[in-house]
C-alpha cells in the first residue's frame, strides 16, 4: 500500500518537475538547468584576455568555439580556492538576446542530479546573499541540504559579461 501512494505522488508531480546538476562552489551546493548542461569538463588553463572582468578566468578552444570561463567563487565574491587542481568546467549553452552561445563555469566540484518539484522551491529571501536575486531562482531542500537553484541564462547574460 505504501508502495502504491509514493508511486501516485511521483506521478502526479511529473508535470512540474525540473531536472537539475548541482555543483559545489566554496561548501555551498548551488544548481543549473541540466537541459542548459553542454558538458563537464575538468579545468585546463585558459588564455587570459587583457582588460576583461577578474571573474572571467580567460578562453577555452572547445572544438573550434572559443568560451569564456567565468570563474564563479570571484563572480560572487567568495574567497579564492585553496584547491586549484580537481576543479571542474561545466559548459553551458546559453540563450543571450535569442542568440545561443557557449560559455564555462568554473566551480570546485559537480555534486548530484536532482529531480526538483518547482512547487516545493522557494524564493530567496530579498538582500540575503552576495548573489543578486535576478540570478537565483530559488531555495529548495534536496537530501535535506538547501541548494540554490540558479538562473544560468541571466547570470551569463548580465550587462557585466557582455565583453566576453
Amino acid at each position: 500500500m505504501t508502495t502504491g501512494t509514493v508511486e501516485f505522488e511521483d506521478n502526479s508531480e511529473q508535470g512540474n518537475m525540473h531536472q537539475y546538476l548541482s555543483f559545489i562552489l566554496a561548501g555551498e551546493e548551488y544548481a543549473a538547468d541540466i537541459l542548459k548542461v553542454q558538458e563537464i569538463r575538468d579545468w585546463t588553463s585558459s588564455t587570459l584576455i587583457p582588460n576583461s572582468p577578474p571573474y572571467i578566468e580567460g578562453v577555452l578552444n572547445l572544438r573550434g568555439d572559443i568560451i569564456p570561463i567565468i570563474n564563479l567563487r570571484t563572480r560572487f565574491c567568495l574567497a579564492p580556492s585553496e584547491q586549484l587542481l580537481n576543479r571542474i568546467v561545466i559548459v553551458l549553452n546559453i540563450e543571450t538576446n535569442g542568440r545561443q552561445r557557449l560559455m564555462g563555469l568554473l566551480v570546485d566540484a559537480v555534486a548530484d542530479t536532482y529531480n526538483v518539484n518547482m512547487d516545493n522551491v522557494k524564493p530567496a529571501p530579498p538582500s540575503s546573499s552576495v548573489i543578486d536575486n535576478e540570478f537565483i531562482v530559488g531555495l529548495t531542500t534536496l537530501e535535506k541540504k538547501l541548494v540554490i537553484l540558479l538562473d544560468v541564462d541571466q547570470l551569463l547574460s548580465s550587462d557585466e559579461l557582455a565583453v566576453a
